[in-house]
């Protein structure tokens, strides 16, 4: 064992030496990588308390007006963290961009997440193992965005502490060496250091915890920090961001056709269709941007009818369980399941959510997961815990689709990578994809410097994207949440009409502060002055003011929206949702003036779309047992 752990230790100190010195030039800062004027610009648009997004009207019209002789910069295909950040870094660069996504921001693969913002402890492992430099340096690269997402948005982001139980001494020698490895390979982008405690010590810190079970007994747990986010909620910041800094995006708005230039079959421009509206039109660009995730091959089929595929899809279920299965402040790692993965138990918005499993399946619109994933993810978390893990108590399970990519211009198809590939595989589409949520940032800032090339366009600086505040972020002080209790009340329409003020309790200052950042005064003012300071759920701190908010800020254009990624009720608890929905829907309706057909076929589509989570009230029972 100790010659094991030695030669690992050699191994990670050669490949950190390399590493450090091929990813970044030292002598270079982040302000001169970003360009501090333009950044510093930029940074004060975004953060004025004044701004806000222009209206969905406005943002079709900038697509509407785009022509042949007066064309887009850039078209982005997909409002995924990718499509958004791309669209964020080209206008923080001056360029001219749209971008169009055929469902909402975050619809898809990037509001069904883990909700870690991670390096990859299983990539260094594999490092170390297999002597891989490539999936080093991918680790290198991703703990150094780590820190800047959850620096460029702290209200939605943050550091949560993971444990790691170990049964054996020889898994605490183990453990212990490879997440001090994952500290060093962290450097100066270090969140907290990992380190070992007792046994006692464990199940104190995680009271849920088995000491013993199946012929062995917990020697103790080493723990380690990685980040965690509210996923779609920093998708639609940075969407948000992006309108501000001057792109215009529009969601609900599907792209059904490419123009191409007749002699050069160069693309320049989409056929576009509002999905809301039914409204046709087309937009000119320089160059379209393909970033729309799993269905990145269904884009460029649209542009060669020929394009080899190049998306393995890969299915992530993931289950949430009430508060009491893990403590706040703590999260779990089962570090080896009977088939080798590796099982998350996080406390998340108030539950718990655990995941993930990773196996084949097809592209489709609303994945479902089936309940022997779910079963499985409950069989490896009650291995470690004391309490019975019961499939009653699933609050939600959600499927989310990764997009495994395998880059077509290899001359084998052996690798699949999990890092991310930019290419120009018909002229006048970019297509970026793979990687994942920790480094959206570098896959946009790659995808845009490809644009550039491509389209020969002329940015009026470089990128500024590494130290750029989101909106919400800059200034923002986790203390808020007591200014704004103080400061604010709710009240609220009784069922008889009278007017209630409450008090802006703790938890919902809390949950508000963390969702909205330095624009939180604007929920509560619409709380307080509007009576609708009522909570849409028992035992959740969402109000009504943030449909009303939401409709008018965050281009939250249905039910689905709200629920689903303006806050995250579906998420957290699908029934919850599913009751909350006709008043989601009269302010919805309110704010953006729905008839009653509108309204029934939003309840409709609404409650399809919650059938997809899998609770325990809509499992399948079938002689006992979930089918």
């Amino acid at each position: 064992m100790a010659t094991r752990l030695r030669a690992t230790a050699t191994a990670i100190a050669v490949f950190s030496y390399g590493a450090h010195a091929s990813l970044r030039d030292p002598s270079v800062s982040a302000n001169d990588r970003s360009g501090a004027p333009a950044a510093d610009a930029i940074q004060r648009k975004i953060s004025d308390p004044c701004a806000v997004v222009p209206p969905r009207a406005v943002q079709e019209s900038a697509l509407v007006g785009a022509s042949p002789v007066n064309p887009l910069d850039l078209l982005v295909v997909g409002g995924g963290a990718t499509g958004c950040g791309v669209a964020l870094d080209a206008a923080t660069r001056g360029l001219r961009v749209g971008l169009v996504e055929r469902e909402d921001f975050s619809s898809g693969t990037s509001s069904r997440s883990t909700k870690l913002i991670h390096g990859g402890v299983r990539y260094l492992e594999k490092a170390i193992f297999n002597l891989d430099y490539g999936q080093l340096k991918l680790v290198f690269h991703a703990l150094e965005e780590r820190k800047q997402v959850i620096e460029n948005a702290p209200h939605l982001c943050h550091s949560l502490p993971c444990m790691t139980p170990c049964f054996k001494w020889f898994e605490v020698a183990y453990y212990w060496t490879g997440l001090k490895l994952y500290d060093l390979v962290a450097g100066r982008h270090l969140l907290h250091l990992s380190r070992y405690y007792s046994a006692q010590e464990s199940v104190e810190l995680f009271p849920t915890l088995a000491r013993k079970g199946k012929d062995r007994t917990l020697k103790g747990a080493v723990v380690y920090y990685d980040g965690q986010m509210d996923d779609s909620r920093l998708n639609v910041a940075l969407a948000c961001t992006a309108a501000l800094a001057g792109a215009a995006v529009l969601n609900h708005a599907e792209v059904l056709s490419f123009l191409k230039d007749d002699v050069s079959e160069r693309i320049i421009g989409a056929r576009i269709r509002d999905t809301l509206t039914g409204k046709e039109f087309d937009t000119y660009a320089k160059v379209v941007v393909n970033a729309a995730g799993p269905f990145c091959d269904s884009v460029r089929k649209m542009a060669d009818k020929d394009a080899k595929p190049m998306i393995c899809p890969s299915s992530g279920v993931h289950i949430v369980l009430p508060d009491y299965y893990s403590p706040q402040g703590m999260g779990l790692i089962v570090p080896k399941t009977k088939d080798g993965r590796v099982v998350f138990m996080l406390p998340w918005l108030g539950r718990t959510v655990a995941g993930t499993t990773d196996s084949n399946t097809a592209i489709t619109m609303l994945p479902e997961p089936n309940e022997y994933e779910i079963e499985f993810i409950l069989d490896a978390i009650s291995d470690y815990l004391k309490i019975k893990v019961r499939r009653v108590d699933v609050l939600s399970a959600w499927s989310g689709i990764r997009p495994l990519a395998m880059d077509p211009r290899a001359k084998n198809t052996e690798s699949i990578s999990r890092d991310h590939i930019v290419f120009e595989g018909y002229p006048g589409l970019v297509t970026v994809t793979g990687g994942k949520w920790t480094t959206f940032r570098s896959m946009a800032e790659d995808a845009v410097d490809a644009a550039i090339k491509s389209g020969k366009l002329s940015p009026t600086n470089k990128c500024v994207t590494y130290n750029l505040r989101l909106i919400g972020g800059d200034g923002w002080d986790p203390s808020h949440f007591a200014v704004l209790a103080q400061r604010y009340v709710r009240t609220k329409k009784s069922y008889w009409g009278k007017v209630v003020p409450e008090a802006m309790d703790t938890a919902t200052a809390k949950h508000l502060s963390r969702a909205y950042g330095t624009l939180v005064d604007r929920v509560a003012a619409i709380a307080q002055n509007e009576s609708l300071g009522r909570r849409l759920a028992h035992g959740y701190p969402y109000l009504e003011a943030e449909v009303a908010y939401c409709a008018r800020n965050e281009y939250c254009e249905s039910a689905v929206d709200f629920i689903a990624r303006r806050s995250r009720l579906a998420f957290l608890d699908t029934d919850a949702a599913g009751r909350a929905l006709p008043h989601v829907i009269q302010i919805l309706a309110s704010e953006h003036k729905w008839d009653r057909s509108r309204q029934k076929q939003e309840l409709q589509k609404a409650k399809e779309f919650l059938g997809t989570f899998k609770s325990s009230q809509n499992a399948e029972f079938h002689d006992g047992k979930h089918k």
